[in-house]
């Protein structure tokens, strides 16, 4: 198992959404969702993340590793080794899939690794679970911290600008839960201006932009369960080519209020 250096005085502190994510892994359903967001994912890394001969990368969470492939296998497939830091129950259920991944039960908020040990970063859809938006200030400050000068970093979060996330955001959960319209809270977040200034503030520069996910997601969720349960091998097939398609909303201009997250690739400098 990869592990970095690490910081013995950085403690992890509990998530306040953990307990919601025990019954969606353990869900018997779910998993053909996983197979066209982890694509959509994958996408993004292999257009933003160069190969490299050795480096480490660090992956902010294992939620996507604990409900599927998720994005460990195409970084290594880049060359990198792989730490991924989260909470239980994430972490036991990761780790069962992918033996050789170097797991640290950890907060992002509080990194316990040392200064300039990571190559690259990636944190797709982490940093938008939190209850303020000081907090992800604050996280992306320590990812900064542990980066490499001249490392990379990829980041994605609920896009703000979207009419839906925006109006998820501004409903009660319980409410929205009892609708069958999520599964956990929905953290603070910010659109795609607000994401710049955020990771400028941290003193990252910016490479490029993108909007991701365009498919409407809360029924394409309820759609690809409806599927998996009942619909035949060609079925699946046929449902994630679908998926994929609505992604060709991003060449055009109301790219950011179509796509559910928007993502930054940034730089350390």
């Amino acid at each position: 198992m990869l592990a970095p250096p690490e910081r013995p005085d950085a403690i992890p502190g509990p998530r306040r959404w953990e307990v919601d994510l025990e019954p969606l892994i353990r869900a018997p359903h779910g998993r053909l969702w996983r197979v066209h967001s982890d694509a959509v994912n994958e996408a993004l890394v292999e257009r933003w993340i160069p190969a490299i001969a050795r480096g480490l990368a660090l992956k902010t969470d294992l939620f996507d590793e604990a409900m599927g492939t998720g994005l460990v296998p195409r970084l290594e497939a880049l060359g990198f080794g792989v730490v991924a830091i989260d909470v239980a129950p994430s972490v036991r259920a990761a780790a069962a899939r992918h033996r050789s991944l170097g797991i640290v039960a950890a907060d992002v908020r509080r990194l316990p690794f040392a200064e300039a040990c990571f190559d690259v970063i990636v944190s797709n859809s982490t940093l938008d679970h939190f209850e303020r938006r000081d907090e992800i200030a604050e996280a992306l400050e320590g990812l900064h911290r542990v980066l490499k000068p001249g490392g990379l970093m990829l980041v994605t979060m609920d896009n703000l600008r979207h009419p839906g996330v925006a109006l998820r955001n501004a409903l009660p959960h319980g409410l929205l839960r009892r609708l069958g319209l999520v599964d956990y809270p929905a953290g603070a977040t910010v659109g795609p201006r607000g994401l710049a200034a955020a990771l400028r503030d941290a003193g990252f520069d910016l490479l490029h932009s993108a909007a991701i996910l365009h498919c409407p997601r809360a029924l394409a969720v309820r759609r690809a369960r409806s599927v998996e349960r009942n619909g035949s091998p060609a079925g699946r097939r046929r449902l994630l080519q679908r998926l994929a398609r609505w992604e060709a909303l991003e060449r055009l201009p109301t790219r950011s209020l179509t796509a559910h997250y928007v993502g930054v690739l940034a730089r350390k400098p």
